[in-house]
């Protein structure tokens, strides 16, 4: 075991020129970036989503969005391209480097950015953003224009919800009337159409419908009864020899006039009353006509009184038989009408429930969209006057006091822990790799015997003046070459704290 330990003793010894190095290399560069860290100042502005000052039981709210989702939102709209160039050009971030490229400001700026958005069941819904730079008035500068920035998207944000909301119910209730109009010509239309088969008027109708065909049997009844008494009384003058005695005997244009009037006084009589000014009339021109025929003088030459009465009775009975006939024709003509306006009246009732249904539906979505319209204008007022759910400044940033970082001992401590780890790493690996026999118990393992007696190895001045010459060398190149390397690097390559900032973002 001791020899173990003195033989390991000296390999160290050996390989310390090498380990050295490594921990020369890394604890400088720890101490370097500890030293060339720039002063970093951080300061932090605090926001809080407040409820509607107004109550929901009094007024619903048109904008209606979870306040998390609502400060993720306004988080992504911050750190957009155009914000974080717009942000470092006004508050010059980047003024000792005007060479920077957009691409490498906007990854900075993000990088110096922290957003946290906190919530949760019964807790505030908040948002803490924070900035980082060297520069602390900057970094308040940016940290409340950033403030503003979200403050403004807010209030963007919530009107143009509010306003595209007012503005869609509005189109929607435009287009619903223009829907209400258009369905309403088309009922108008169709009950012009459709005017005489109508529902609403079908009882009116089927009433109608059975006077006339009361009117049409009694018609008939009395046409049959009409005809019965004209064939008697042509039967009769048959008889009696007085054929040659024209049955139609030629009459007054006043006798014409009246048998037609006492027809039509018939007719008027099945449809009006007595109080009728029509029935009215053709009373009193019968009256008259009858008291003109009256008053007349009997023609020369005329037929004995019973032929004559006979004869003028055949012709009033001509005349009824032709009145008869026509309002049999008229009625069946209006009959036929009637029905079929009766039959029509089904399908015209559906197609009628059906358009003043859709026009009942189109009313019902107008009223809707109206009331919708009321409340979308009264949500975009509340969101126009800030009585809804708003977002306001807890605390402002102030120009930071006293610097955030780095902490250059914590730097200072990874580069010379790094170092130790490189230097036994090296050490270890090195001798994981080393297969070479350099000890009794290495025969013992290759060969598996157990040697006599060894010979250890004998080294001459000139080898051990050879040894140390190396070390120093190796030692001189270390302390040299490592400052003079980290100088060129900083110098013509990237400044070491941007390097090792970027090495510790690949890292992490």
């Amino acid at each position: 075991m001791t020899t173990d330990i003195w033989f390991y003793l000296k390999l160290l010894s050996r390989r310390f020129p090498a380990m050295a190095a490594l921990f020369i290399l890394a604890s400088s560069i720890g101490l370097v970036m500890s030293l060339r860290l720039p002063t970093t100042y951080s300061t932090t502005a605090t926001l809080l989503v407040e409820g509607s000052q107004i109550p929901d039981a009094l007024v619903q709210a048109t904008i209606d969005i979870d306040p998390t989702e609502q400060l993720d939102v306004i988080q992504q709209r911050l750190l957009t391209r155009a914000n974080l160039l717009n942000v470092a050009r006004e508050n010059g971030i980047f003024r000792d480097r005007p060479r920077a490229d957009p691409d490498t400001i906007v990854e900075q700026m993000r990088r110096n950015t922290r957003v946290r958005n906190t919530s949760g069941r019964n807790r505030a819904t908040v948002m803490r953003i924070s900035f980082t730079g060297t520069d602390p008035k900057q970094v308040a500068a940016v940290v409340n224009q950033y403030v503003t920035i979200v403050l403004a998207t807010n209030a963007q944000i919530r009107e143009g919800r509010a306003g595209g909301t007012l503005d869609f119910f509005r189109e929607e209730a435009e287009r619903l009337s223009e829907d209400l109009d258009i369905q309403a010509q088309k009922i108008v239309a169709f009950k012009n159409a459709n005017a005489n088969a109508l529902p609403e008027n079908l009882s009116y109708r089927q009433g109608r419908q059975s006077l006339l065909q009361e009117r049409l049997s009694r018609a008939e009844r009395d046409l049959e009864t009409f005809l019965s008494q004209r064939a008697n009384i042509e039967r009769f003058l048959a008889s009696n020899g007085s054929l040659g005695t024209p049955v139609n005997m030629p009459q007054t244009p006043e006798q014409v006039q009246l048998r037609t009037l006492e027809g039509e006084l018939r007719v008027a009589l099945g449809v009006y009353s007595e109080e009728n000014p029509r029935v009215k009339l053709l009373r009193n021109r019968i009256a008259a006509l009858t008291e003109q025929i009256a008053g007349a003088p009997s023609e020369e030459g005329s037929a004995p009184t019973e032929v004559t009465a006979l004869d003028i009775s055949l012709a009033e009975i001509n005349s009824q038989i032709a009145a008869l006939e026509q309002e049999i024709a008229d009625t069946s003509t209006e009959l036929e009408g009637l029905q079929e306006s009766i039959d029509r009246t089904p399908a015209n009732r559906i197609a009628l429930e059906a358009m003043e249904r859709e026009h009942e539906n189109i009313r019902n979505l107008y009223s809707s969209a109206i009331q919708r319209v009321a409340e979308a204008r009264m949500g975009e007022r509340i969101e126009v006057t800030a009585k809804g759910e708003r977002i306001t400044v807890l605390e402002s940033a102030s120009v930071p006091r006293f610097p955030s970082g780095p902490n250059r001992t914590k730097v200072a401590t990874m580069g010379i822990g790094a170092g130790i780890a490189l230097a036994v790493g090296l050490f270890v690996l090195l001798e994981a790799l080393n297969q070479a026999i350099r000890r009794p118990t290495d025969i013992v393992k290759a060969l598996e015997i157990t040697p006599l007696a060894t010979i250890p190895r004998f080294e001459t001045d000139s080898d051990r003046r050879s040894r140390r010459t190396m070390q120093i060398a190796v030692l001189v190149i270390v302390i040299v070459a490592v400052p003079s390397m980290m100088w060129g690097i900083d110098r013509f390559y990237m400044p070491l704290d941007e390097l090792f900032q970027k090495i510790l973002e690949r890292l992490t």
